[in-house]
């Protein structure tokens, strides 16, 4: 449901009867210069819908005299059950009488409006114009940014918590730096001690090969030394054999 037709007339400074058309069931812009009657337009429109007017003094109504004021509805959408597509709302004020409200081919919800007070018929307006559509995404937007909010705040206490490891990954990372260079000592003490023993051990074993030839050189001497008796043992036998008489 949109504003489809605004008629004026004598109002303002709408002198002459002007009629504006077709608004966009969408967004419409109102442009114009200074003085070009833009404010009296929308106040038109509150003239109708509200009841800001009701309590004018007699100047004040003589000095809005006028024929009336018109604003067709397209109610296509059948928002009010008229059954028709258009829905006429018009208000006129005279010298001396309060201004009154006079609604074609409307029944029903149209009457709960004229008694409606000012917020809810603000609030028809603003569902007639489409800015209900902007409060609707002002509020999702406002949501948006809570859960933004919300986020960010997690954002920073996940910030503060890698810091925090950051801080004890570097503190390991010293103990380990210092760990690594005692065990670069521990496994040099151990090859140093590994290289000493080998190197006794070495040692150990040329004695002993020493000592092993040694007494493999004493066995020679020895073998040869009985290997020379044994032949000269011989040699005497035969000589005393020979000595002998046959």
């Amino acid at each position: 449901m949109y504003i489809k037709t605004l008629t004026i007339q004598g109002f303002k400074s709408y002198r002459d009867q002007t009629q504006i058309e077709p608004f966009s069931p969408r967004h419409n812009v109102v442009v114009g210069r200074n003085g070009s009657g833009k404010s009296n337009f929308f106040a038109a429109i509150r003239f109708v819908l509200s009841d800001a007017y009701t309590s004018m003094s007699r100047e004040e109504r003589q000095a809005l005299l006028h024929e009336g004021l018109e604003i067709i509805f397209d109610n296509s959408d059948n928002r009010f059950p008229t059954g028709r597509d258009e829905v006429i709302l018009r208000r006129t004020i005279g010298s001396r009488k309060m201004s009154t409200v006079s609604i074609r081919r409307v029944q029903g919800r149209i009457t709960a409006l004229t008694n409606a007070k000012d917020h809810e018929r603000l609030a028809l307006l603003k569902e007639v114009a489409g800015t209900k559509v902007y409060e609707q995404r002002r509020a999702e937007s406002l949501r948006i940014m809570s859960e933004t909010d919300a986020k960010r705040s997690k954002i920073g206490e996940l910030l503060e918590y890698i810091d925090s490891r950051l801080t004890e990954l570097e503190e390991e990372k010293e103990e380990l730096k210092e760990f690594q260079e005692k065990d670069k000592e521990r496994r040099c003490l151990e090859y140093a001690l590994y290289q000493r023993e080998l190197e006794e051990v070495g040692e150990a074993l040329e004695e002993i090969e020493e000592e092993r030839r040694g007494e493999l050189h004493s066995t020679n001497m020895r073998r040869e030394q009985f290997n020379d008796r044994e032949k000269q043992a011989q040699n005497l036998e035969r000589s005393i054999s020979k000595s002998k008489p046959v």
